[in-house]
């Protein structure tokens, strides 16, 4: 193989595998973890009830009525919160336009000097800064990614937030209730189910993370289980004292 071949299939080599995950999860974190917080939150809620020895009607109100206070609950925290952040940074953003508006040969130097921190040259800093600057919304973007950390296109919508941390925690919360409505008098066929849940939202994690899914499924059952137990025995211990 000659030299040229060489390069050109370690070229080729290189750009099929200078992929990288999506580090910040994107859609899948905050929709896994949604669906996870439901389904311990509810299952843990409804176990502490059976814990009491009530009937099974009022473990599937219990559920029911889980489901429905922590999906509101999260959709309006989550929504309340990207609100309030995509307010601030548009807040910081206006602060920045009138900078460049008002003072836009000392915002062309600064990111100039910004330029010159990280081993540029500084007359190709200078150069640099200057063609960025010619155009406002260009160095708008560009001065909130190098000073501010965000994308002024890129903001976080609060409804599809709400939407989304509503959807995801419903469905978890839901599997625990299921098998009571699908006519379930007992409690194990809800616990075996919600623990099955628990081991696949812990896989699916394991997606962006470094773990492997063995291990982040198993890790996941542990800790809802546990929850569950826990709940199960603080149940019974109060339902005998009440009673």
């Amino acid at each position: 193989m000659s030299i040229i071949e060489t390069e050109a299939t370690l070229h080729e080599a290189h750009r099929d595998n200078h992929t990288h995950r999506d580090v910040t999860g994107g859609w899948l974190r905050p929709a896994v973890f949604g669906a996870m917080d439901g389904l311990v939150s509810n299952l843990a809620l409804m176990t502490g009830v059976a814990g009491g020895s009530v009937a099974h009607q009022t473990i599937v109100i219990t559920g029911l009525a889980g489901l429905a206070a922590g999906a509101f609950s999260m959709a309006a925290g989550e929504y309340t919160s990207v609100a309030s952040q995509r307010e601030l940074v548009q807040a910081e953003l206006d602060v920045e336009r009138r900078e460049l508006r008002k003072y836009p040969q000392d915002e062309e130097r600064e990111l100039a000097a910004l330029y010159e921190s990280r081993g540029v040259d500084s007359a190709l800093a200078r150069e640099v800064a200057k063609q960025l600057s010619r155009d406002p919304e260009q160095a708008l973007e560009i001065h909130a990614r190098e000073e501010l950390g965000i994308d002024p296109g890129d903001l976080p919508s609060p409804a599809v937030a709400a939407v989304s941390s509503f959807g995801s925690f419903a469905l978890g919360a839901l599997l625990p209730v299921l098998p009571y409505l699908l006519g379930a008098t007992v409690l194990w066929p809800a616990l075996l189910l919600a623990l099955i849940g628990l081991f696949a939202c812990g896989a699916i994690v394991a997606r962006v993370t470094a773990r492997t899914w063995w291990y982040s499924g198993i890790r996941q059952l542990a800790l809802g289980g546990a929850a569950a137990g826990v709940t199960y025995a603080l149940g019974s211990l109060f339902g005998t004292a009440v009673g």
